[in-house]
């Protein structure tokens, strides 16, 4: 594919020049002749704004700048903890074409580049601070071809949008358990829901992509079109360039499954947990068990657990009967729920605009010393909720280098998050969740890239016996390490 190339000269400063393409989608009569940007490495630099106007052009999206009415809402991520990054441009994509066109732009000015589906990443990857923002949002299509059980997922599309219309033929693929969530982020670091036990994570659905590299290459990978680079994207984020488009495989499914979130006092926590990880190995793929404690209404902690059982409902009950037999129940009940429900349940409690902090980590094992650490631990002012991600199953019948998603013997995901919206709290929140997870972590190992931002060190050993073929591959395919807002892969020497 011939890249574009725009204003290869454009990097200047003091050029008298409008921006009349901008003007497209909004009304700008001051446009300043140059606009101030940051590079990936965090230099400083001026954009000639008749190459901005350029690039505006090209676009059947719009292109924002920071003067722009509409940019305050166009910038803005799911996290509030980030609303304060202010890229220097936020190109909104309809196209794929203008995918290519935004990066080409961004690569031959080594701007920093941010890349937004859905705006959820927890570390604020989404945005930043003086660069280009690369917004997918409206480019949100799902096709379901119901004889081969597929679906043709736009790069922007939401996880609802997905679950939407895959249920209304009986079918689903693994997404995650907030429907507002971006179909992109979240396939290319794995893809945990309720499902994975049964059919795998996002990335073992995944049949096909369609990526804009960094060079404006439009790539098409499968395990017959450049394998390497769709072997990478398999677990390896946003490291390798933009997603466009998705083809997922799609299973039958019973859109009633049984299940609900039974909730106990918190003294009960340390049986319910004990029991827990006695019976796990026992359970069925189609069981979905995950535990969690949180502060409730009235201030005290509780403990739950959720169930969802993607199967008959005596078949439910019966395997999962010393669950529902445990304890003395506060709150909660099994039986018949409709999964499109449940997949949306908490999508208000994990609402847009919120400031949002998390930490997680893998268990390999549910042990007595992981347990006491976890119980023991949750105590204090301003606790944090913390909660499983049920893994084993069909995930765990996969090789560790089979795709670049290396945590194949990991059991569960443990996570904890805070939620609040007074700034004023954020230093005592961050705090509490440091606190316990300084705690626990000695019992995890490993940690879910889409959901932590850690030291590149650390980011790098998690990728495992991968990482150094996903470092020759980053240096095919982004030697500049122009996707960098991401757990970050340095390209090989």
């Amino acid at each position: 594919m011939r890249r574009r190339t725009f204003c290869k000269n454009a990097i200047a400063a003091g050029v008298a020049a409008a921006l009349p393409a901008c003007s497209r989608s909004t009304t700008d009569p001051a446009t300043s002749a140059t606009i101030n940007a940051v590079t990936g490495a965090g230099a400083e630099i001026s954009l000639e704004s008749t190459a901005v106007g350029e690039l505006s052009d090209s676009l059947t999206g719009r292109l924002y700048l920071q003067s722009h009415d509409g940019y305050d809402a166009v910038h803005k991520v799911w996290n509030g903890m980030f609303d304060h990054k202010r890229p220097a441009m936020v190109v909104r994509c309809t196209s794929v074409d203008d995918v290519r066109n935004a990066v080409v732009f961004a690569s031959e000015r080594n701007l920093l580049v941010s890349v937004k589906g859905g705006g959820h990443s927890f570390p604020g990857k989404s945005t930043c601070d003086g660069g280009m923002m690369i917004d997918l949002s409206l480019m949100q299509s799902v096709e379901v071809d119901v004889e081969a059980n597929t679906a043709r997922v736009a790069g922007g599309a939401l996880l609802g949008h997905l679950d939407g219309a895959a249920l209304q033929h009986n079918l689903v693929t693994t997404a995650g358990v907030v429907s507002h969530t971006g179909v992109g982020g979240f396939t290319l670091g794995g893809g945990m829901g309720r499902t994975d036990r049964l059919h795998g994570l996002s990335i073992d659905n995944l049949l096909a992509a369609t990526i804009v590299t960094a060079n404006g290459d439009i790539l098409r990978v499968s395990d017959d079109e450049n394998p390497d680079l769709f072997w990478a994207i398999r677990g390896g984020g946003g490291n390798f360039g933009v997603v466009t488009e998705f083809l997922y495989r799609l299973h039958p499914f019973n859109p009633t499954v049984y299940g609900g979130l039974l909730v106990y006092s918190f003294d009960q926590a340390r049986d319910l947990l004990r029991l827990y990880a006695e019976i796990d190995n026992q359970l069925p793929d189609e069981a979905n068990v995950e535990p969690s404690w949180f502060v409730g209404e009235d201030g005290n902690p509780v403990v739950g657990i959720e169930i969802c059982y993607a199967g008959a409902g005596d078949a439910g009950e019966q395997a999962l009967a010393p669950i529902l037999a445990f304890g003395k129940r506060l709150d909660g009940e099994y039986g018949p729920m409709s999964y499109a429900a449940l997949q949306t349940q908490f999508d208000g409690d994990m609402a847009h605009g919120q400031l949002n902090y998390l930490k997680s980590g893998f268990l390999g094992e549910l042990s007595e010393a992981s347990i006491d650490a976890m119980i023991g631990n949750y105590e204090g002012d301003d606790l944090p909720s913390v909660w499983y991600q049920h893994l084993g199953g069909a995930t765990s019948r996969i090789s560790p280098t089979a795709t670049a998603y290396s945590h194949r013997a990991a059991r569960y995901n443990l996570g904890m998050n805070a939620l609040w919206r007074d700034e004023s709290m954020s230093e005592r929140k961050i705090e509490s969740l440091r606190r316990y997870y300084n705690a626990v972590s000695p019992h995890i190992g490993g940690f879910y890239t889409n959901l932590n931002e850690e030291s590149e060190s650390k980011t790098w050993g998690n990728y495992g016996e991968n990482y150094p073929r996903l470092a020759e591959l980053k240096a095919t395919y982004d030697p500049t390490n122009l996707f960098r807002l991401n757990a970050n892969i340095r390209p090989a020497a």
